[in-house]
């Protein structure tokens, strides 16, 4: 008896050691979220499709036949990296950079979940459908694209993406939408405490990195909100602000171009780097 039950013991140990081993600690996983910034308004150009890194991945969060991209599963990070039908995001130029520091061993995986137009309320999990039930309906019809929970899903596939690597920062670029709102570094830490927790993550080692909105030098529509997303890091310590200064953006006063796009993606690139202790 004693000896069945050393044995079961035995075989336990092992197989926890499989699964554990399972995981690769080298594949660095990066959640993205916010609204139309990050879903990606530009359309990608011939010069973002090719020259991927093999070792740049991305997680789709929906079924794309037309891409023959199933959820859950990686695919190369040829984008679109957010929806079937969205265009360049900062997160395409995000693992680009990483990769080109990053030793050999290496690899980047991309989660990406972002709504047009949205407030920072979507992603609030314990208050989102009251936000739904008032917002328009194209906005609606994008939000049943993740069963009516943006944020759910970003979780959902977070934790199959944990199987594989680990989860080492997480991307925003959301903000426009609540343009004047003093009290958006309180939300945004909802969402970000959330995460932690629902994610079993360490916060010490899980940086947010948010993105400024189009700058005032680009005739930012929503420029002024810059002031209140640089005060995110007094309410999330590990917090870094991503300058939009320079990042080129296009007539409607709001969206970057993808010149844009690509500058802002290797900033947010960089500064990722430098917490990982690259210069």
């Amino acid at each position: 008896m004693k000896i069945k039950v050393l044995l079961i013991v035995v075989a336990g140990v092992l197989m926890s050691g499989t699964k554990a081993f399972s995981q690769d600690k080298n594949f660095y996983i990066f959640l993205c979220f916010g609204q139309s910034n990050m879903e990606g308004n530009a359309k990608f150009e011939p010069q973002d499709t090719v020259g991927i890194d093999l070792r740049f991945k991305v997680m789709s969060t929906l079924d794309c036949p037309a891409l023959q991209r199933t959820k859950g599963n990686w695919y190369a990070a040829i984008p679109p990296l957010c929806r079937c039908g969205t265009g360049l995001t900062p997160a395409d130029y995000f693992g680009r950079t990483l990769l080109a520091k990053l030793p050999p061993k290496a690899k980047v995986g991309i989660i990406n979940v972002a709504i047009g137009g949205c407030k920072i309320e979507l992603f609030d999990k314990d208050n989102y459908e009251s936000y739904i039930a008032t917002a328009p309906d194209w906005m609606k019809n994008m939000v049943k694209d993740y069963n009516g929970d943006p944020y759910g899903r970003l979780v959902e596939m977070a934790k199959i993406a944990q199987k594989a690597g680990v989860i080492k920062g997480i991307l925003l670029h959301q903000g426009e939408s609540n343009t004047g709102d003093k009290d958006w570094p309180r939300k945004v830490k909802l969402v970000y405490d959330n995460l932690i927790k629902d994610l079993n993550l360490n916060p010490k080692k899980v940086p947010l990195l948010a993105g400024e909105v189009l700058n005032a030098d680009q005739k930012g529509a929503c420029a002024s909100m810059n002031a209140i997303i640089a005060t995110l890091p007094q309410t999330i310590p590990n917090t870094y602000v991503i300058s939009s200064a320079g990042c080129e953006g296009i007539a409607d006063h709001l969206h970057f171009n993808a010149a844009g796009y690509r500058e802002l993606g290797r900033r947010y690139g960089e500064m990722m780097l430098s917490i990982l202790g690259y210069k």
